[in-house]
């Protein structure tokens, strides 16, 4: 089966990418790092809902990179693939039709990732 995307291959691209920008700017990427330590903690809303929240707002964005690492943070903070359905469902509601095409790539995302 070829697949249309490697979301395993993005998500690696993605934090491989991150890691070097970290590296050539240390203190913003340190800033940044606390900022997303900050909002994931469990708060009013636990982390895996701020996963889907992220997730919708990455397709709704179009940023390939950012579904793929918040599909992978909700797989990990223990989302089911109904959720990510919904989650998609509010992505399309807000982002209208090029979020139906971001939003079956990440359910596309979500069974690649989560097998």
């Amino acid at each position: 089966m070829t697949l249309a995307k490697d979301w395993s291959a993005i998500l690696k691209e993605t934090n491989k990418n991150g890691g070097a920008l970290s590296k050539a700017s240390p203190d913003v990427m340190k800033g940044f790092s606390s900022l997303v330590g900050a909002v994931s903690r469990d708060g009013a809303l636990d982390h895996k809902t701020k996963e889907l929240m992220a997730t919708a707002i990455a397709i709704c964005v179009r940023c390939e990179g950012c579904i793929a690492y918040h599909v992978d943070g909700s797989i990990k903070a223990g989302a089911t693939r109904d959720e990510v359905v919904e989650t998609i469902a509010v992505a399309v509601e807000m982002g209208g039709g090029p979020s139906t095409v971001y939003g079956s790539e990440a359910l596309e995302a979500f069974d690649q990732l989560s097998s």
